[in-house]
């Protein structure tokens, strides 16, 4: 390297090459996406079950739920933004075979995460009080949301820098080693709720706060996890990562530059998510607990499609550094089909057993048949995410993440129209209101496909 150019003279290795460079095939396919689904399962399931157990003590701690949980995941998609583009740059680079800036784009992610974590929490502290109080209409609500955050934001150093280590599992080609850390995430995860919500095994009841205290402690597991992972497979030495951390301009530039326009797009969409709960709390508790579950059954039976998504971004990558850019249309429609059919197959299970896991949540027979027509709707937007997610993905995989921001401020702009007017303005059930999704997906997927299918994207060099 010199003056933090990187070398980027492609390795002769054989057996890196044939491990770091992928194939159009369905076993390549599945190969990077189980684990990666198992993955985006697991925080999910940790979801649910925090819902499930405070779903005892009554509606209003599953109704806040919903908001602290939204809020939450706002910090956490900026640690995915950042972790995307991370992904897509490794990813050109082992088509590439360009194995020696690998590490160093790993080290310069490492350190924006870090920074970003830092100002998270700041934030989280001294301005979201202002934010909640000004935002929701109930007291108890304003007081049980910030009291909650201010424990669970401590998390997010953990979860950005597991966030960062994933990118690098799967843009390396080694995504099966996302699974140590999920699972382990989960099982902590499940007995801390356990233990501290309700003052078992001799634990101190917390209450609505315990389910903050278990999942900090649950993402420290899983980072701990994917680190050890990470040494004792020799994947640290063989990337040279942590070594001679400092500031590389020109590499941090790249992931910025890369990250940014994603760190904003998701930005936006959980903003839109976390105002559309703050309308929905307008119209009672009930209505806020139903959306939280649904937002839990969505996430739950979204992993396989988001799975996908994340593998169209990584192989779409890592074909362009090939120079396959002819398969990649080709390749696009043949994840896009395995999303659709595992989209389907949930879509009819869910509209022939509606209310299966409602009771899980301990809510009663009313709460469940008022939830049910709002599954049905949900189970349409997952038909239509499966389709549009994996364009937008391939968009991101092209690199050309500045369309994808502008691509979601559309989809956004819709979304937020449509749900003041039906909820707010009009008064309508949330039966409607969820209709929005069906409005959000339609939106991403058309200018995502117009702008694949125009080729545009083959002009745009990493």
């Amino acid at each position: 390297m010199l003056n933090g150019i990187v070398d980027l003279r492609p390795s002769m290795s054989k057996n890196h090459s044939s491990r770091l460079q992928l194939k159009m095939t369905n076993r390549q396919i599945f190969q990077m996406a189980m684990p990666i689904a198992a993955s985006i399962l697991v925080p999910q399931a940790n979801f649910i079950t925090n819902n499930i157990f405070l779903g005892a003590l009554g509606e209003q701690p599953l109704a806040v739920a919903g908001i602290t949980g939204v809020y939450y995941l706002f910090f956490a998609v900026i640690g995915f933004g950042l972790s995307n583009g991370l992904q897509v740059l490794i990813s050109r680079r082992s088509g590439e075979n360009h194995i020696s800036a690998i590490g160093i784009l790993y080290n310069q992610g490492i350190l924006l995460a870090i920074v970003l974590a830092v100002f998270s929490i700041v934030f989280t502290i001294f301005l979201s009080p202002g934010i909640l109080s000004a935002s929701l209409h109930h007291p108890d609500n304003i007081s049980m949301a910030i009291g909650f955050l201010k424990i669970r934001i401590w998390g997010i150093l953990f979860l950005y820098l597991y966030q960062m280590s994933n990118a690098l599992l799967v843009g390396t080609n080694q995504s099966k080693y996302l699974l140590y850390g999920t699972i382990l995430e989960t099982i902590i995860n499940i007995l801390l709720d356990y233990c501290l919500i309700n003052g078992k095994w001799g634990m101190p009841p917390m209450g609505f706060n315990g389910a903050a205290v278990a999942s900090v402690l649950s993402e420290f597991t899983a980072l701990l996890t994917v680190l050890c992972v990470i040494h004792f497979k020799k994947i640290a030495q063989r990337f040279a990562l942590f070594r001679q951390i400092y500031l590389n301009k020109i590499q941090l530039s790249l992931i910025l530059n890369q990250s940014l326009p994603l760190i904003m797009q998701y930005a936006l969409s959980i903003g839109s998510w976390e105002f559309f709960y703050i309308i929905i709390e307008h119209h009672g508790e009930r209505d806020l607990a139903i959306s939280n579950i649904i937002r839990n059954l969505f996430g739950l039976f979204g992993c396989i499609t988001w799975a996908f998504a994340a593998t169209t971004n990584t192989m779409v990558s890592n074909f362009i550094g090939q120079g396959l850019q002819d398969k990649v249309v080709p390749l696009i429609i043949k994840i896009m089909k395995w999303s659709v059919l595992f989209s389907t197959i949930i879509f009819v299970l869910l509209n022939c057993w509606p209310g299966i896991l409602m009771p899980l949540y301990g809510q009663d027979e009313a709460f469940t048949q008022a939830a049910i027509p709002v599954v049905r709707v949900v189970s349409v937007a997952l038909i239509l995410m499966s389709i549009s997610t994996i364009w937008l993905n391939a968009v991101i995989g092209t690199g050309n993440t500045k369309i994808n921001l502008a691509i979601e401020m559309l989809a956004i702009s819709f979304y937020c129209i449509f749900v003041y007017t039906v909820l707010e303005k009009l008064n309508l059930p949330i039966t409607v209101g969820w209709c929005s999704e069906w409005v959000y997906w339609t939106t991403l997927f058309i200018p995502s496909f117009l702008y694949i299918k125009s080729n545009r994207w083959r002009k745009k060099i990493l």
